[in-house]
């Protein structure tokens, strides 16, 4: 019997896939629900559409969301699925991983990852010419903190204001506004949704121009570009499921970014980048690390390396490295 019948034979007949209602969400969780299909035809795969705090609460910024919610951490985009998950209305979860919270509340887990996107970060301009072809002073808008303060770092000159919405509504405002000059996005979600992340990309008020911010000055978020499935713990019928559509190196890679992350006590609003590569056997990191505040001071810089089957003590070097 294979393992595809041993699961069915156990008795999972039916999966319910919980998903934000995000254009990105639901393309993410088309991804996941086919990888099932695929590798258990008989099985029901069936789709819920859950609307997070963080979808509903777009009048204050993102990172000020917890605060007003009294919700952990980037929990705005989790709470509301893992309350179904724990009433059992929902069997997985799936998630934009870089929005999961570092620890996540007892009971749950990530048990299972898709091959990675790019994880770099896209620069989208109403001009052509990339961030060194941004005016002195010139607004940028972005509600992650981390690339408020790496923009801030490599550009001093820049205004840095926050922005609401996903990401056609993003790239919408952008193209009609008098004020903003440049966003922020990830390679990946842009991809995802079909759009052209490198060139001339069309919105409903203009079109409006992507280009790669160096990623070796500018280091990802720890998960950026991974899609994460999240689970009752225990549940091990669902779990061994998932475990067959898991991307084995991508799943090594999360575990050290997010380890690096616990280590540091940070989470999806402390201003952290992270990088690993996968080599064979050998796993490389880098992070870099900014002192909180409105001041941008010189960030704490490492390099890591080490065994690919050991990626909690790779992530525990490079903490080591930091010297904080």
């Amino acid at each position: 019997m294979s393992d595809s019948e041993s699961i069915l034979s156990a008795g999972v007949k039916r999966l319910v896939v919980g998903t934000r209602g995000s254009a990105l969400a639901l393309v993410q969780a088309d991804m996941v629900e086919r990888l099932l299909a695929d590798r258990f035809p008989e099985m029901d795969v069936v789709r819920s559409v859950i609307s997070t705090t963080g979808d509903r609460r777009t009048d204050v910024p993102l990172s000020e969301v917890a605060k007003v919610e009294g919700v952990l951490d980037k929990g705005v985009f989790t709470k509301e699925l893992e309350v179904a998950l724990e009433a059992g209305e929902i069997d997985l979860a799936v998630h934009s991983l870089k929005d999961v919270p570092t620890v996540l509340p007892e009971g749950f887990e990530i048990c299972s990852v898709l091959e990675r996107a790019p994880v770099n970060d896209i620069l989208i301009t109403r001009e052509e010419g990339g961030l060194v072809g941004l005016r002195d002073g010139a607004v940028v808008a972005t509600s992650s903190v981390r690339r408020q303060k790496m923009l801030k770092w490599l550009r001093p000159d820049l205004e840095l204001i926050d922005i609401r919405g996903n990401v056609p509504t993003r790239l919408r405002k952008l193209a009609e506004s008098d004020v903003v000059d440049a966003i922020v996005l990830a390679e990946a979600g842009l991809v995802r949704l079909g759009y052209d992340a490198l060139g001339v990309m069309e919105t409903e008020a203009g079109v409006v121009y992507g280009s790669m911010i160096d990623p070796e000055s500018f280091l990802p978020a720890a998960g950026q570009g991974c899609v994460g499935i999240e689970v009752r713990e225990g549940d091990e019928a669902t779990i061994a499921c998932l475990k067959e559509i898991c991307h084995g190196p991508t799943f090594t890679r999360i575990c050290a970014e997010r380890e690096f992350l616990r280590l540091l006590d940070g989470g999806c609003h402390t201003p952290v980048g992270v990088a690993t590569q996968l080599f064979g056997d050998k796993l490389l990191m880098e992070g870099i690390v900014f002192p909180e505040g409105d001041v941008v001071s010189e960030p704490y810089q490492a390099e890591a390396s080490g065994s690919a089957g050991e990626p909690l003590k790779v992530a525990a070097a490079l903490f080591a490295g930091l010297s904080i």
